[in-house]
């Protein structure tokens, strides 16, 4: 049976007559009389007796009746439960982002977001945005560093500029230790072709890293220099000898972006995420990066 079988015989009950049920959901009397024939015969018993004063439900049709109202009250129940998921932001937000976003931006963001849409659960994964890139379809939004994933819609939120820190300031008489960072082969050629060009400065590599974060701690302690991106740049790192990095008179930096797929992108909770970083203030300042 359809919903509009069980709404008939709801309207049929209600009004008492199959004349007053015609004239009040506007269809015709012969088709309400072959409709309702269609139904007992499809269920077979008789819902409803006809007498002088109208139709009255046999013992079958009150069954009958009341699963109707289960039936029609369950429909528009989930009309109205859709109806508050389109209002209210929820489901689950996969997210796939750098180590360094994650560390450095996302806690503020994600408290921003939390609070704004309290009916989202988020699944975050963190790594190298190389790890990230690569298993991009795996996540309704990614947030990576350097080049953006192809084929995806994709947001630069800021360009992130280069550093070298170390603990002296190097010259060319003293090769010093370099402390490498573990990532992908863009920025592994960004700083090869910078190292390439120096003629103040020269460097052996002696040690690689996971993390920015760790190449920072060893280089702090004396171990060797390192390249940092501003972002995670704090005051008492200024302290230290630092350079800009510059590629041909240009000064480096890498950018970030937010990579979805369109139709993903338009998810209400992915939406109002990408909405969020979009409006972000990408100021190291401004996150309380200390």
């Amino acid at each position: 049976m359809k919903l509009e079988d069980y709404n008939l015989l709801v309207q049929l009950h209600r009004y008492q007559t199959i004349r007053a049920t015609a004239r009040n959901i506007l269809i015709s009397q012969p088709a309400i009389t072959q409709r309702l024939k269609y139904i007992e015969e499809s269920l077979g018993v008789d819902i409803f007796i006809r007498t002088s004063k109208g139709l009255v439900l046999t013992a079958e049709g009150e069954i009958v009746l009341e699963h109707a109202r289960t039936i029609l009250s369950a429909e528009q129940s989930l009309h109205h439960h859709l109806l508050r998921s389109r209002e209210t932001v929820g489901g689950t937000l996969s997210l796939g982002a750098s180590s360094l976003i994650s560390q450095h931006y996302l806690p503020v963001i994600l408290q921003q977001y939390t609070d704004m849409y309290p009916n989202v659960k988020v699944d975050l994964v963190t790594g190298a945005s190389a790890e990230i890139k690569g298993s991009a379809e795996d996540y309704h939004i990614t947030i990576v560093r350097g080049e953006p994933i192809k084929g995806y819609e994709m947001n630069r939120l800021f360009d992130d500029p280069l550093y070298l820190f170390d603990t002296i300031m190097a010259d060319h008489k003293v090769k010093r230790p370099f402390i490498e960072f573990k990532t992908d082969m863009e920025y592994q050629r960004l700083i090869d072709e910078w190292m390439f060009q120096q003629t103040e400065m020269s460097f052996r590599r002696t040690m690689k890293v996971d993390q920015f974060e760790t190449a920072k701690q060893l280089m702090v302690t004396g171990l060797g220099a390192t390249v940092l991106p501003g972002s995670i740049v704090t005051d008492d790192l200024l302290e230290l000898p630092h350079i800009p990095l510059q590629l041909n008179g240009s000064p480096m930096s890498r950018s970030t972006w937010v990579c979805f797929n369109k139709e993903v992108g338009d998810l209400p909770q992915a939406a109002a995420f990408i909405n969020l970083l979009s409006d972000s203030t990408w100021d190291k300042e401004a996150w309380n990066v200390r």
